[in-house]
């Protein structure tokens, strides 16, 4: 068991959605963060039992949201998707089991991407994934204006070459 395996639950599934990334995508918010920025948009998720539990049946789910064509992808958003191994590591395999390199995969995550690159827990989602926006929402830097990020310190990595 790894410190960042989370206790397992999803906040909420949104089918549809036009704004966590590019394209029309499927959003996926995962419960429990731990770093509880002030003003945090998902604060009411910040516990790890928040929602229901993430189980095949909810897998099953997000997988036939993404069947639909003009889906493009999947956003994995929190809460803080790296606190939730348990969740995020299945979803991704079964994504790219499914549909290869066809759908894309957005990740959004307080940990910048060069802590995530030292830690040998982590650094293997970098590999699965085709876009990390990184760093916690600091809100003396917010900016309404940004394109999927909230404040500035937030960086966009396109780590794929799909993007």
């Amino acid at each position: 068991m790894s410190k960042y395996d989370g206790q397992g639950y999803i906040a909420r599934v949104m089918p549809e959605v036009y704004t966590d990334g590019e394209g029309i995508r499927v959003s996926v918010y995962v419960s429990g963060c731990t770093f509880h920025c002030k003003d945090c948009f998902n604060a009411s998720i910040w516990g790890f039992n928040k929602g229901r539990q993430f189980d095949e049946l909810v897998l099953d789910e997000i997988i036939n949201y993404l069947r639909k064509p003009y889906i493009q992808g999947v956003s994995i958003l929190g809460g803080e998707p790296l606190q939730n191994l348990i969740i995020v590591n299945p979803l991704i395999k079964r994504v790219r089991k499914e549909f290869g390199q066809e759908k894309d995969i957005w990740m959004w995550s307080g940990y910048m991407r060069e802590y995530i690159e030292r830690d040998p827990d982590l650094k293997d989602v970098l590999d699965q994934i085709d876009v990390l926006v990184d760093g916690p929402f600091v809100n003396y830097l917010k900016d309404l204006s940004l394109k999927f990020r909230g404040s500035h310190n937030q960086r966009i990595h396109y780590l794929s070459n799909q993007q």
